[in-house]
């Protein structure tokens, strides 16, 4: 049997459609985020647990999407740098995810969830990529 992806299909015109799956969403979600000054890494959510920190390789890791023929709910998890404001650094992963999904795919962005999971202290975990060892 196929395994079935999900996939947002926009109809085309006469030249046929574009089909967006759903990791090339969360993909553009964790991209946008980790851009946010004060973001230290992503994790894989609740069940993954703080031991579970990512880098820029696997960005989807860190983000769940729900996507509908038209609209989008976006699930963010994220670790946050010591010293940095945590509520301005959610409303802007809030404004910069959102800003981006739509103005990539023409989805509309009903909401982006930030789970802050944990916080990082200090840059002696990073590589000089600055991901998370």
């Amino acid at each position: 049997m196929e395994d079935q992806i999900n996939q947002l299909i926009i109809k085309g015109s006469d030249s046929g459609s574009v089909k967006i799956s759903d990791e090339v969403v969360k993909i553009i979600a964790g991209m946008a985020a980790m851009e946010i000054q004060g973001v230290s890494g992503m994790t894989g959510g609740i069940a993954g647990g703080l031991a579970e920190k990512l880098g820029r390789k696997n960005l989807s890791r860190g983000v769940k999407a729900e996507v509908g023929e038209q609209e989008a709910t976006i699930d963010i998890f994220v670790i946050v740098e010591y010293g940095a404001p945590i509520k301005d650094v959610a409303c802007q992963i809030q404004t910069k995810v959102k800003n981006a999904v739509e103005s990539m795919t023409g989805l509309r962005v009903l909401e982006v969830n930030v789970n802050v999971q944990g916080v990082s202290f200090g840059t002696e975990n990073k590589d000089e990529d600055g991901r998370i060892k």
